[in-house]
């Protein structure tokens, strides 16, 4: 049963308005970390809730991050009414929709927001049918000379190495299988997780005696009999992993691309122009992007698509896929992520540790 306090100390960190930007809903929703935010009115009066996957249409749709959040989110959730036992929640979650629902709003006679109960609140989280691959073979030479002694995802970030805190997010996520590939001073890491039964998991080291690009490595794992996840090891992210299962499996992809939406804003007014003729001018446009985030989903057919023992890159990968007119999907990630390549990178990963922007 959990405490009158805690509940109120969720409840904080989860109520928005309407009127709340989708870029300010997306700072919100990672830094309160269960995927969801509650749009209420005056005095907690429930209108609507706003879900990761609601920010990740958006995204895909290209609507303008400005926008009020309560534009893209869903006016008829899924509630519960107080009281609420768990048996009763657990069979809302389960069987009001055609998904598993994993939060659920709970309100009173007067329609105001007195809880939000997490699936997690009520029962174990489960083995989930994936394995995962961790990319640790960078010599990280941008980072030098903090790397002149350690391979770049045995950096601390706080008080634990980057590999560790990726591992453990992995094992949170209900995944029990880790490879971790390595080439850069490998005993380091080998040493320090030996065979990762001290974080729950089972890990087994693919030492790469030459470097086989960001995808290579992987020729040497058996092919798998489930989806495959792949993450770069200079990544610090709060990733949904489930989520993005469950948005590969729904996306029928043999590879899901995890991207990053990239802003780029032009320091000067562009003229558009038809030939010499002037059409127009946007004074210092923004464009977006989408960025490859070095996290990914294979499928076994995917994976059986990578030459043994050649250098051989994702983006090798994703070509070889689509000129089979396989299905290559991107899952927008909105939760935090920061690669650490650099210097810079690695001293804001610090400073967003430090500032609680990220807890690791």
């Amino acid at each position: 049963m959990r405490e009158p306090a805690d509940i109120e100390a969720r409840l904080q960190k989860l109520i928005i308005p309407a009127s709340l930007s989708i870029a300010a809903a997306m700072e919100a929703m990672d830094r309160a970390g269960f995927g969801i935010l509650l749009i209420c009115g005056a005095e907690r009066r429930l209108e609507g809730v706003l879900t990761d996957g609601d920010i990740r249409k958006a995204i895909l749709r290209g609507d303008a991050l400005d926008q009020p959040c309560g534009d893209i989110a869903s006016r008829s959730p899924i509630i519960a009414t107080d009281p609420v036992s768990p048996a009763e929640a657990l069979d809302l979650m389960d069987n009001s929709r055609s998904y598993f629902v994993n939060q659920l709003p709970v309100l009173n006679a007067g329609g105001q927001v007195v809880d939000l109960v997490l699936r997690s609140d009520l029962i174990k989280v489960d083995h989930i049918p994936m394995s995962a691959v961790v990319m640790a073979g960078g010599e990280g030479t941008r980072l030098r000379p903090l790397t002149d002694s350690l391979p770049k995802p045995m950096l601390p970030v706080g008080d634990r190495p980057l590999l560790e805190i990726i591992i453990q997010r992995l094992r949170a996520a209900g995944i029990q299988n880790v490879n971790v590939t390595t080439h850069y001073k490998s005993e380091k890491i080998a040493d320090y997780f030996g065979d990762g039964q001290k974080y729950g998991v089972d890990i087994r080291y693919i030492n790469e005696e030459t470097p086989l690009g960001t995808a290579g490595g992987l020729s040497l794992i058996e092919t798998p009999k489930e989806p495959l996840l792949v993450i770069n090891g200079d990544i610090l992210t709060r990733v949904d992993f489930r989520a993005m299962l469950s948005f590969h499996r729904q996306h029928d992809a043999a590879l899901t691309i995890g991207v990053r939406a990239y802003n780029f804003q032009v320091p000067y007014g562009v003229i558009e122009c038809d030939g010499p003729d002037v059409r127009g001018v946007r004074e210092k446009p923004v464009y977006s992007f989408f960025v490859n985030a070095g996290v990914y989903l294979l499928e076994p057919e995917a994976h059986q698509m990578i030459p043994a023992g050649q250098h051989f890159d994702m983006t090798d990968l994703m070509a070889v896929l689509l000129a089979q007119g396989k299905r290559v999907v991107s899952f927008p990630i909105v939760e935090y992520w920061q690669d650490i390549g650099q210097h810079t990178d690695y001293e804001q990963v610090q400073r967003d540790v430090q500032d609680g922007r990220v807890n690791p």
